[in-house]
């Protein structure tokens, strides 16, 4: 299996804690090896509290987190950079791969963009729910698209054959982006007509996601799953069945925003839950089909060969 999308990096980085087994990470180095997950993307995500000036510094303390405490230590962990270092994992090795979670960090200096995908960042999400220089977030009230700048991120984005995450744009930036960008993704969200969040996609979004053959990260956060109290391995599955019935089989994968919240699916609260969904979903998929949303689709779209 393969995750498009957890926050240890920023946790850690807030806490000061190691990867080995800090029960305060969903995502930890025991906890994975006992999943069924083989790559795992960690975001850099700086949050709103950190002042403008500092973003990038902080961005680049996440990569370092990323590079010493996850990959130096563990010679079973393998830093992913294109679709073939994946197909090269032994059953005994995982891969874990950077992302970028908001471009606030850049303010508006390419150079700063650049030089994280050339540290390995490999998907690109231009917002986290605010206004920033290249777009507005889904959070932003006057909901306005890409800036001057924006397309510039864009034509970037494409040139270097990285993912554009668009997860937590606004509705019009994500019209104008999945025109623009050649490798779309959103890498944790849901379907709207199931669970009407503002971060969910609407039916029209994700046809157009689909048109592009972009891929959507289906998320565990509870709130993006249903409006009831409590989410279930089964109200995940209503996300799953619609987006199919739209077409979208070739589009999903997952993207489970652990370490991102408290509120997450029942029995999907840490990276070894992996295994108990991949049970459940062998009671309504086939194996072929189990095999392109948990893997395949990722593989067969990864912009880096």
């Amino acid at each position: 299996m393969i995750d498009c999308h957890c926050d240890a990096l920023y946790k850690m980085w807030l806490h000061q804690i190691d990867f080995e087994q800090d029960d305060r990470l969903d995502v930890n180095y025991q906890e994975w090896m006992q999943s069924p997950v083989q790559v795992q993307c960690f975001a850099i995500y700086i949050p709103p509290s950190v002042p403008a000036e500092a973003t990038f510094t902080v961005a680049m303390q996440m990569i370092d987190i990323f590079f010493e405490r996850i990959i130096a230590p563990y010679t079973n962990i393998i830093f992913i950079q294109k679709k073939e270092d994946i197909a090269q994992l032994a059953v005994n090795e995982k891969g874990a791969m950077l992302t970028l979670e908001g471009l606030d960090c850049i303010g508006a200096e390419l150079y700063k963009l650049r030089t994280l995908l050339r540290l390995g960042v490999k998907m690109v999400g231009l917002s986290w729910n605010h206004a920033n220089l290249v777009i507005d977030g889904i959070g932003e009230g006057r909901g306005a698209g890409l800036t001057n700048f924006g397309y510039e991120v864009i034509d970037l984005l494409n040139q270097y054959k990285i993912w554009t995450d668009l997860a937590h744009v606004s509705r019009r930036g994500f019209d104008q982006v999945i025109e623009l960008a050649a490798f779309p993704i959103v890498s944790h969200a849901n379907c709207y007509h199931i669970c009407p969040h503002p971060r969910n996609l609407t039916d029209q979004q994700i046809q157009k996601l689909i048109k592009k053959n972009g891929l959507m990260g289906l998320t565990f956060v509870k709130e993006f799953v249903t409006n009831q109290p409590t989410a279930t391995m089964q109200d995940l599955l209503l996300h799953m069945a619609h987006l199919l019935r739209l077409g979208g089989e070739q589009a999903v994968v997952f993207g489970s925003d652990f370490d991102g919240t408290d509120q997450y699916v029942t029995n999907l609260t840490s990276i070894k839950d992996y295994a108990e969904l991949q049970r459940f979903l062998q009671g309504y998929f086939s194996p072929k089909q189990l095999t392109k949303m948990t893997e395949q689709n990722f593989l067969d779209l990864f912009p880096c060969s």
